[in-house]
């Protein structure tokens, strides 16, 4: 009886996307699959990173049911930063970031999106402003969605042996390396936090050399 008074009249949630100021707003995406079966594999990489941004600015995770993600609001530099990580499953994920992108109605170029990248060394990291989505699925959804002018930082995981890219993103890292990987999120997340407070150029300059 009493947790069903309590659901009748508890108050509903705060939406963490409300009064945002979008001129200052950033918004970092990073792709992925939700679900724990996926959670250690190559292609969660941009969830990885955008879970360490989360962190760092000590910021908690909550659903968003009306953009399909989920979402966390932290500060940085007196600038609002959003992470969020759709859940509609990598190749639907242009819906919910056009969905996020016509609720706080922002410009292209404060949006970033984080991914892995096969066509990539693995440790690599580019970021770049605009251009096509490549061979990946996720990202094609995005720039479906919203166009190829949306900036992107793409994180290298290695390329998959021929006729085994399914499987290769789907895997997991091994052991040995699990603490390589640990570094480069967090070197992605760097080159995120540069793009947010300071510019692309000046993340480019310096995280596209690594």
């Amino acid at each position: 009886m009493f947790d069903f008074l309590r659901r009748l009249f508890a108050r509903p949630a705060a939406d963490p996307l409300t009064g945002l100021d979008s001129a200052r707003l950033r918004i970092i995406v990073g792709l992925g699959n939700p679900g724990p079966e996926y959670a250690g594999t190559r292609h969660n990489v941009g969830f990885r990173c955008v879970d360490t941004l989360a962190q760092r600015c000590a910021a908690a995770w909550q659903r968003h049911p009306s953009t399909q993600s989920l979402v966390a609001l932290g500060h940085t530099d007196d600038l609002p930063l959003l992470m969020v990580k759709p859940q509609t499953y990598m190749n639907r994920s242009g819906g919910a970031v056009a969905e996020m992108m016509q609720r706080v109605v922002l410009d292209r170029q404060r949006l970033l999106v984080v991914y892995d990248d096969m066509d990539l060394p693995f440790g690599a990291l580019r970021l770049r402003e605009r251009g096509s989505p490549g061979t990946h699925n996720g990202m094609r959804s995005v720039v479906s969605a919203l166009g190829e002018g949306v900036p992107r930082l793409r994180i290298g995981i290695g390329q998959a042996a021929p006729g085994a890219a399914i499987d290769h993103v789907l895997s997991g890292f091994s052991d040995d390396e699990e603490q390589a990987v640990n570094q480069l999120v967090n070197r992605a997340a760097d080159a995120a936090y540069a793009w947010a407070t300071e510019n692309a150029a000046a993340a480019m300059n310096r995280y596209n050399k690594i």
